[in-house]
């Protein structure tokens, strides 16, 4: 298997484990092949990251006996990631990545640094690949030539509990471009996902326009959804929400890069 001959010329690895099927997966391997005190994760615990997908990095973490350490990027103190230019996430996973360092470098040894992406995540926008590159950061998927497909044929075979998780983006990716990203909105957008998770819609977005949200969801969902819409906009009020609209394209990945004519 690559991923092992990958890992084979690893001194020791940190995975950036974001909760996700990808870095689960190469947190998964990365222990397998190098034992428990030469591989690691680490998360970055901030209010971009949801709850729900702390609690199931900490979970699964757990269950494989993964040491999994705890960092705070503090993305959101800096002004280039807060004002969220089109490179948002360049600034994100810069902020991760130098977090991580800075406590690797107390270490003894050499450490690699290492992410969940994929091969397919070359045919999209992703700023972060450049502060990866700049802070030479390994992809061991993107590296193997693996994608999304067979990611999740692995950890299906290896037993992985969220192999089959759908993506679940950070929080600002739901504010448009050009709009500050601060707490209060990121909690808005939090509060509202979870009231929509509970009623069954587990796979949601819900885009934040200030005063205003709209809520996307699979296309063939959305009659269920609007037979609840009375309790919806009163759940969306109580978030801090003053009007509520349900998109009727459905959800669609990286709706907001349009914006930048890449969708």
């Amino acid at each position: 298997m690559r991923l092992n001959h990958w890992f084979t010329a690893a001194p020791r690895v940190a995975v950036a484990f974001s909760g996700g099927v990808d870095s689960a997966l190469v947190a998964f391997w990365a222990r397998r092949a190098l034992g428990k005190r030469r591989a690691t994760a680490w998360t970055g615990d901030s209010p971009s990251l949801k709850r729900k997908d702390l609690e199931i990095a900490e979970k699964f973490a757990a269950t494989h006996d993964i040491t999994l350490q705890m960092v705070n990027p503090r993305e959101l103190d800096n002004p280039d990631y807060a004002s969220n230019p089109p490179n948002r996430c360049y600034h994100c996973k810069n902020s991760l990545y130098s977090a991580i360092r800075s406590h690797l470098d107390r270490e003894t040894g050499e450490w690699w640094i290492c992410s969940g992406a994929n091969l397919d995540d070359l045919g999209d926008y992703r700023p972060g690949l450049q502060a990866a590159r700049e802070r030479h950061v390994r992809h061991p998927l993107l590296e193997c030539g693996i994608g999304k497909s067979l990611v999740r044929e692995l950890a299906r075979a290896y037993g992985l509990s969220m192999w089959d998780k759908p993506a679940s983006p950070c929080l600002s990716s739901r504010i448009p471009y050009g709009q500050p990203v601060d707490r209060g909105k990121l909690a808005q957008i939090e509060a509202a996902e979870v009231w929509l998770q509970a009623r069954g819609f587990g796979v949601c977005r819900v885009r934040h326009y200030g005063q205003f949200a709209r809520i996307e969801i699979p296309g063939e969902r959305i009659p269920e959804l609007e037979k609840l819409w009375g309790d919806v906009r009163q759940a969306f009020a109580r978030v801090g929400f003053r009007h509520v609209e349900l998109d009727g394209e459905g959800l669609v990945s990286g709706k907001l890069n349009r914006a930048l004519g890449i969708v």
